[in-house]
């Protein structure tokens, strides 16, 4: 028997693989957004009221609209044929909540590191914890209001490795965060083909 959800879209009995993705960044930069734009579920979320008991500690000047934070991570989850689940995770960004990176990092195929241009400086941790344990990432730009410099600027601003793919999405639309997700999947492929000699 088929396991529902609370929207009734269930999982398959004949689903056998599930594979993890994790999605990083910093602070606002929309990855709560990403994951509920992606899902076929209704995404669990562990969002909570801003309050002042992060005054001095969480900086939402730069998002100054935003009044709720993830404190733990955000979940999704989207079916990819009759036998094989993709799982969403959506890390938190604030720094005070860096130390669960680690432990969602545990299983993950690859991840996706969502940045902010006008914060691009909150993007490092991100990226050098995914070095640090040898995962393989790509960058996506989420679009914003504002200026977008071009993705080589951004690219030579991140210090991105040129096997790095570096793309632009809107977390906003289900499109294009799933345009991003075949991007990860088709950089992890890459990474595992046999060379070919000439």
């Amino acid at each position: 028997m088929d396991s529902t959800n609370s929207d009734g879209v269930p999982l398959r009995a004949t689903a056998r693989d599930a594979f993890k993705i994790v999605i990083v960044g910093g602070f606002g930069v929309g990855k709560t957004t990403m994951v509920g734009s992606v899902s076929e579920i209704r995404p669990l979320s562990t969002e909570e009221i801003m309050t002042r008991a992060g005054v001095g500690i969480d900086d939402p000047t730069a998002v100054a609209d935003k009044n709720t934070t993830t404190v733990a991570f955000d979940f999704g989850r989207i079916t990819l044929d009759a036998e094989r689940v993709l799982y969403l995770f959506g890390a938190p960004g604030q720094q005070r909540f860096w130390f669960l990176w680690d432990q969602l990092f545990g299983g993950s195929l690859g991840a996706v590191v969502l940045v902010d241009v006008r914060r691009l400086a909150e993007s490092f941790y991100a990226i050098d914890r995914l070095e640090h344990h040898g995962m393989p990432f790509i960058v996506a730009v989420n679009r914003f209001d504002g200026p977008r410099p071009p993705l080589d600027r951004v690219r030579a601003a991140l210090d991105l490795q040129p096997r790095v793919p570096l793309i632009e999405c809107d977390a906003r639309e289900r499109d294009s965060c799933k345009t991003v997700l075949i991007d990860l999947v088709e950089h992890l492929a890459s990474l595992h083909a046999p060379e070919t000699t000439p």
